[in-house]
């Protein structure tokens, strides 16, 4: 079932509580409910805050990922201190056999968000909310029911011969990108479920829509996380339920945080898939062949985060409003541009330019957001790009250096940078009225 094209123009405690596919879709419900269940005893932990995700198991419908996922914590810290080991294709560290040891968590890593929940639930309450457009609201349920993807993720044996076939270097930075992706899908999933469980009784529908979202979030993790047990390496998805820390955001940096994560998202993954549709030659993956229908669930989900955003005119349209969008929107691509320069090798393989891919996505979302952020940054001016091209140099020689003496004036250099990009003018968007000049970056917008 094909889903129509659409154009654009343009994540505890419950008082003080969260930033790249089915096998047998019959598991699919079962294995769900045990993810569930797994994030349900988590956010009951005192030491855990709640639930998880930014700008993504449907192989969850693999009945591997089900035991795994229920499999109590202290199992699995046994196996990975019995086990371990280094995988021999490509020097990565082992939990144990056929499972990858969770790459270090830094800056740049995905995160696992948590929230204030009470706070959401005052969010999407019509009482205290009426700006909520429920019209709308119903309206974007009923796409999500609608389940367009439902048999979409299936895969076939041509996966686990490509991946065969791809060895050496190339193997290792593959397994990372599977991993990056599969961490982020799992994220949403884990924040989308709570969410759901949490607003079911003060508001049903936007608690079903975050509910449906988590179904797609859980698809798109089980696909890559299957696709990595290809390789030989599949990730524990329970084992880092427990085990990974957990961000908090307050409930309006989650919308933005989200909002951006879901549509950079859909910018990346149907720009790799137009790419190789135009150089089939460079189709390394079958994985890539199923994502124009898979960018759609970003776009979706993005979509829902747009009408959070009209309701709360607070969060788009005040002072602050413009320097929390800007300063999401920065973060979200900077973080983007240096964890992909660091993996260029990957970009290669598929025959992608690494900057030109990074600068395309960047300028469409930054369009995409304009359609409702009051202010953009100006992606356009010649100094952004070469501002990031000199994190890119600074980050790969804080990855080399050793000493403090060595990182200190580095991270000088990163923080000026990053200051430098923080303070170039903004572009006001929205309404082309807005633009007395012709010649103004705003009718870019």
């Amino acid at each position: 079932h094909r889903l129509p094209q659409r154009h654009y123009t343009a994540h505890t405690q419950r008082s003080v509580v969260r930033t790249p596919h089915p096998s047998k879709l019959s598991t699919m419900a079962a294995t769900m409910r045990a993810a569930s269940a797994v994030s349900a005893r988590a956010t009951a932990q005192p030491a855990k805050l709640g639930a998880a995700r930014v700008h993504k198991a449907a192989s969850f419908g693999n009945a591997v990922v089900a035991r795994r996922a229920q499999r109590p914590v202290r199992f699995a810290g046994v196996a990975r201190a019995a086990a371990g080991g280094v995988d021999a294709d490509t020097g990565i560290k082992k939990m144990r056999e056929g499972v990858k040891e969770a790459a270090d968590e830094n800056l740049l890593t995905p995160r696992f968000y948590t929230t204030d929940f009470d706070e959401m639930e005052q969010l999407f309450s019509s009482e205290i909310n009426p700006n909520l457009d429920q019209a709308e609201l119903v309206s974007i349920l009923q796409e999500f029911r609608e389940d367009f993807n439902q048999k979409h993720f299936v895969r076939n044996d041509s996966f686990k011969t490509a991946a065969d076939g791809i060895t050496g270097e190339s193997r290792r930075i593959f397994i990372e990108f599977l991993e990056r992706s599969c961490t982020a899908e799992f994220s949403g999933f884990l924040l989308y479920k709570e969410l759901g469980r949490r607003l079911k009784k003060t508001a049903p529908v936007v608690a079903e829509i975050f509910t449906l979202m988590s179904r797609d979030e859980a698809r798109h993790a089980g696909f890559l996380n299957k696709a990595m047990s290809d390789f030989g390496l599949a990730l524990d998805l329970g084992f880092l339920t427990k085990n990974r820390q957990y961000t908090f955001f307050k409930p309006k940096f989650i919308i933005y945080a989200t909002y951006l994560s879901e549509k950079i998202g859909y910018w990346r993954y149907i720009s790799i898939y137009r790419h190789l549709q135009e150089n089939p030659d460079d189709q390394l993956y079958p994985i890539f062949q199923y994502f124009e229908n898979w960018c759609q669930d970003e776009n979706r989900h993005g979509d829902f985060f747009t009408a959070c955003l009209k309701a709360r005119p607070e969060f788009v349209n005040t002072w602050e409003a413009k320097l929390w969008v800007r300063f999401f929107s920065l973060s979200v691509y900077v973080t983007m541009y240096l964890n992909d320069h660091s993996r260029e090798e990957f970009y290669g393989s598929i025959g992608l330019n690494t900057t030109q891919f990074n600068m395309h996505v960047i300028h469409q979302t930054n369009k995409t957001t304009a359609a409702i952020f009051p202010q953009v940054i100006d992606t356009y001016n010649p100094k952004f790009q070469e501002h990031l091209d000199k994190l890119v140099v600074i980050n790969a020689a804080l990855a080399k250096a050793t000493s403090p003496l060595e990182k200190a004036p580095l991270i000088a250099g990163f923080a000026s940078n990053l200051l430098t990009l923080a303070a170039m003018a903004p572009i006001d968007s929205g309404s082309i009225d807005l633009a007395e000049d012709v010649n103004s970056p705003a009718f870019m917008y």
